[in-house]
């Protein structure tokens, strides 16, 4: 187990140290795992309903995180998974009643219901108006008759905004809890876990899953869910769990709804991003209209890898309540569907490129695109040993985009030719491969211009030049580690006379040479300058590249 923790006991207490001094508008009640407004003694002497959740914790930023104006009055934090006690909720639930009583907002665990329900029961004897709403939006478990009842999982905190919003706007007590439950009733929210998550005290995984493997409808304790299922597409699980949820909550085509993308703790932004659009794709099938939309690290289960989807169906009143505004740390103002692109940008016409084409260039170019989409895979395995893993993806995609563009360079002459080669490039060859593969195209174009001789003339010329440019760009030389070490030698063997086919054959017999070379060299520039001396023994992805693409085009 690696975790950034100090000792494993004090998990709890340092975590919501950390959270409230980086934060503002929070307070911890000395020697508790309780976090309250700062302001608490205004906001209960306003006479407003004071909101209360919380459970174990590994779940944040909830429940802390949504302590604040709008929102929570105070939350209550249990060792990680672990129900917070009896006497830890009835301190917080004495520290902020005031007039307008005190609401419980307490997801669909066991000892959760007892500790927070015990809890009431006794803050009502003391004369504290006290009352309790259950979280189950869990839509994995269907009715759940059989088992302790469905899960509270994320769309506890739409929950909580909805309470917040009524309790922030003066209402009474029973008609915070009534606009709580019925917001409640109205969400569904189903999950589905890539891997599990590790509690600090046990030190290992909750469940294995295979490499292939995924698991649905999982709950945010680390419990194993539904079904395990092979892996598949996102858009494919976004349409599985959206379908779910809209059926159990019998949402239907026309409602209107708000739709929460959750990160369950491990899964990277840009996974939530993809989720995100696929979900809504997913909404759009049936016609659901999302009017707000989250997509983020909301309710997590500690480290594990996966996503959560909630809908909440929407109506006036609660479009209104999420849109009030809110001061608790971990919220975020949702986004509001009102369309996603602009035109793009068109290029300044251009006249029409002279020439008739070059057929034999054409040939040489489509060969060496070829050997690059077939080599995508090689390329990427030495550039993950060496680099970040990227130059086989990239080099691929650019030599797709030109092979695409077959028909309108066949038409083009010497010096637009390359030209057209550089803009193609230039706009779909990712990472730092694409800047660099359009200098040399462009650099060999301009190099074209007006110049005379035999094909083979024009050929050692153009490419010397385009080495040239993309030197001066890049800042390498031979000996960096860099595709220019095979570059820089397969300019200098095309130089020698020859037809145009006998300087490709001893260029790409050079280039082979220097990309061999590069495996003793100690890198200074490019990808491999951060690794040092580890990469010794491994050529530069950059200049295996070089050679293959020059040796496709040489047969």
């Amino acid at each position: 187990m690696k975790k950034l923790i100090n000792e494993v006991g004090n998990v709890v207490p340092q975590a919501l140290a950390g959270l409230v001094a980086t934060s503002n508008g929070l307070r911890l009640i000395e020697g508790s795992t309780i976090v309250v407004r700062a302001d608490l003694e205004a906001v209960t002497s306003a006479g407003k309903v004071a909101l209360i959740s919380g459970g174990g914790s590994g779940h944040e930023p909830a429940h802390a995180g949504y302590v604040g104006k709008g929102m929570l009055t105070a939350a209550v934090a249990g060792d990680v998974f672990a129900s917070p006690s009896t006497d830890a909720v009835l301190m917080a639930i004495r520290a902020v009643a005031g007039p307008g009583g005190v609401l419980l907002i307490v997801k669909n665990y066991t000892g959760d219901r007892l500790n927070f329900g015990l809890a009431a029961q006794i803050a009502r004897g003391e004369g504290i108006e006290t009352d309790l709403v259950i979280v189950d939006d869990d839509c994995a478990l269907g009715s759940a008759e059989e088992t302790a009842g469905r899960r509270g999982i994320a769309g506890t905190v739409l929950a909580h905004k909805i309470a917040g919003a009524a309790a922030e706007a003066g209402l009474s007590l029973a008609e915070v809890k009534a606009r709580t439950e019925a917001a409640v009733a109205a969400t569904g929210s189903m999950g589905v876990a890539l891997s599990a998550c590790t509690v600090p005290a046990a030190g290992t995984p909750n469940f294995e899953l295979g490499q292939d493997q995924i698991e649905l409808g999982l709950g945010i304790h680390g419990e194993v869910g539904l079904e395990r299922v092979p892996l598949r597409p996102a858009a494919e699980l976004a349409r599985n769990l959206i379908g779910k949820i809209a059926t159990d909550r019998r949402l239907t085509a026309g409602d209107q709804v708000a739709l929460l993308v959750n990160n369950l703790g491990a899964t990277p932004p840009m996974e939530i991003a993809i989720v995100a659009q696929d979900a809504l794709d997913a909404c759009a099938a049936l016609d659901l209209k999302v009017e707000r939309v989250w997509a983020g690290t909301f309710l997590t289960a500690i480290d594990m890898a996966g996503v959560s989807l909630s809908l909440m169906k929407l109506d006036d009143d609660r479009i209104a309540a999420i849109d009030m505004p809110a001061a608790a740390p971990a919220w975020v103002r949702p986004g509001v569907r009102e369309g996603m692109t602009i035109p793009a940008p068109r290029a300044a016409p251009q006249a029409a490129a002279a020439g008739t084409g070059e057929p034999h260039v054409l040939a040489a170019l489509m060969a060496g695109c070829e050997a690059l989409i077939q080599n995508e895979g090689e390329l990427t395995r030495l550039d993950q040993i060496v680099g970040d893993g990227d130059i086989g993806h990239s080099l691929a995609g650019g030599a797709k985009a030109l092979i695409a563009e077959r028909e309108v360079l066949a038409g083009l002459g010497r010096a637009a030719f390359w030209r057209h080669v550089g803009a193609v490039v230039q706009r779909s060859t990712g990472g730092t491969s694409g800047p660099l593969y359009s200098i040399l195209a462009v650099g060999a174009a301009n190099a074209l211009d007006g110049a005379t001789g035999d094909a083979g003339e024009a050929l050692a010329s153009a490419f010397a030049a385009g080495v040239q440019a993309l030197r001066d760009l890049g800042g390498a030389a031979p000996g960096d580690r860099t595709m220019v070490d095979a570059l820089v030698p397969a300019a200098a063997a095309m130089a020698a006379p020859g037809t145009a086919k006998e300087r490709l054959k001893a260029a790409a017999a050079a280039a082979q040479e220097g990309a061999e070379a590069t495996a003793s060299m100690t890198p200074r520039r490019g990808r491999s300058s951060y690794i040092g001396a580890r990469v010794i023994g491994h050529p530069d992805p950059g200049a295996v590249a070089v050679a293959r693409w020059l040796q496709a085009a040489a047969r």
